[in-house]
Protein backbone atom coordinates (compact mmCIF):
# COMPACT_ATOMS: atom_id res chain seq x y z
CA UNK A 1 0.00 0.00 0.00
CA UNK A 2 1.51 3.67 -0.94
CA UNK A 3 2.57 5.38 1.88
CA UNK A 4 2.32 9.77 2.05
CA UNK A 5 6.08 9.93 1.33
CA UNK A 6 7.96 10.02 -1.77
CA UNK A 7 6.91 11.17 -5.24
CA UNK A 8 2.94 12.19 -5.80
CA UNK A 9 1.38 11.57 -9.68
CA UNK A 10 -2.08 13.21 -9.08
CA UNK A 11 -3.87 16.13 -7.16
CA UNK A 12 -7.21 17.13 -6.95
CA UNK A 13 -7.89 20.43 -5.77
CA UNK A 14 -10.03 19.83 -2.47
CA UNK A 15 -13.39 22.14 -2.02
CA UNK A 16 -14.40 21.72 1.51
CA UNK A 17 -17.56 20.15 2.16
CA UNK A 18 -19.51 18.67 5.36
CA UNK A 19 -20.65 15.92 2.78
CA UNK A 20 -19.09 15.40 -0.69
CA UNK A 21 -15.99 13.23 -0.87
CA UNK A 22 -13.18 14.44 -3.14
CA UNK A 23 -13.90 12.05 -5.56
CA UNK A 24 -17.67 13.46 -5.75
CA UNK A 25 -19.64 10.60 -3.79
CA UNK A 26 -20.73 11.39 -0.51
CA UNK A 27 -20.07 9.20 3.04
CA UNK A 28 -21.04 5.51 3.39
CA UNK A 29 -20.43 2.46 5.73
CA UNK A 30 -21.54 0.28 2.56
CA UNK A 31 -17.93 -1.09 0.90
CA UNK A 32 -19.83 -0.76 -2.47
CA UNK A 33 -19.68 2.85 -2.40
CA UNK A 34 -16.29 3.62 -0.21
CA UNK A 35 -14.44 6.78 -1.06
CA UNK A 36 -11.33 6.77 -2.30
CA UNK A 37 -8.74 7.71 0.15
CA UNK A 38 -5.65 10.64 -0.70
CA UNK A 39 -2.60 9.50 0.41
CA UNK A 40 -1.77 12.82 2.01
CA UNK A 41 -2.70 16.84 1.69
CA UNK A 42 -1.30 20.10 1.18
CA UNK A 43 -2.19 22.91 2.57
CA UNK A 44 -1.21 26.20 0.98
CA UNK A 45 -2.85 28.62 3.47
CA UNK A 46 -2.35 28.47 7.07
CA UNK A 47 -5.30 26.78 9.61
CA UNK A 48 -7.23 24.62 10.87
CA UNK A 49 -8.30 21.42 8.54
CA UNK A 50 -10.87 19.21 9.83
CA UNK A 51 -10.64 15.68 7.53
CA UNK A 52 -12.93 12.54 7.76
CA UNK A 53 -11.41 9.31 7.45
CA UNK A 54 -12.74 5.87 5.38
CA UNK A 55 -14.37 4.84 9.23
CA UNK A 56 -16.36 8.62 9.15
CA UNK A 57 -14.19 9.44 12.20
CA UNK A 58 -12.77 13.31 11.85
CA UNK A 59 -9.59 14.85 13.19
CA UNK A 60 -8.63 18.57 13.59
CA UNK A 61 -5.25 19.74 12.83
CA UNK A 62 -3.84 23.16 12.65
CA UNK A 63 -1.41 23.58 10.38
CA UNK A 64 1.00 26.21 9.08
CA UNK A 65 1.16 27.03 5.25
CA UNK A 66 3.18 24.68 3.05
CA UNK A 67 2.34 21.38 5.43
CA UNK A 68 1.53 18.04 3.72
CA UNK A 69 -0.25 16.22 5.84
CA UNK A 70 0.27 12.58 5.62
CA UNK A 71 -3.37 11.37 6.28
CA UNK A 72 -5.46 8.84 4.26
CA UNK A 73 -8.47 10.77 4.65
CA UNK A 74 -11.37 11.10 1.60
CA UNK A 75 -13.14 14.16 2.81
CA UNK A 76 -11.99 18.07 4.05
CA UNK A 77 -15.28 19.22 5.97
CA UNK A 78 -16.52 22.71 5.43
CA UNK A 79 -17.43 23.26 8.98
CA UNK A 80 -14.55 24.61 11.28
CA UNK A 81 -11.72 23.91 8.61
CA UNK A 82 -9.92 27.24 8.25
CA UNK A 83 -7.15 26.46 6.01
CA UNK A 84 -7.20 27.31 2.41
CA UNK A 85 -5.32 26.03 -0.86
CA UNK A 86 -5.35 22.12 -0.22
CA UNK A 87 -5.12 19.42 -2.33
CA UNK A 88 -5.55 15.80 -2.17
CA UNK A 89 -2.23 13.63 -3.31
CA UNK A 90 -2.08 10.38 -4.40
CA UNK A 91 -0.14 7.88 -5.99
CA UNK A 92 -1.32 6.04 -8.47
Amino acid sequence: MAQASGTFNRSVLIVKSDTVNFDGSTYSASAATKAIPANAIFVGGAGIVVTVFEDGSTGAFTVAAGTLLPLKCIRVNSTTTTATLMNALYQV
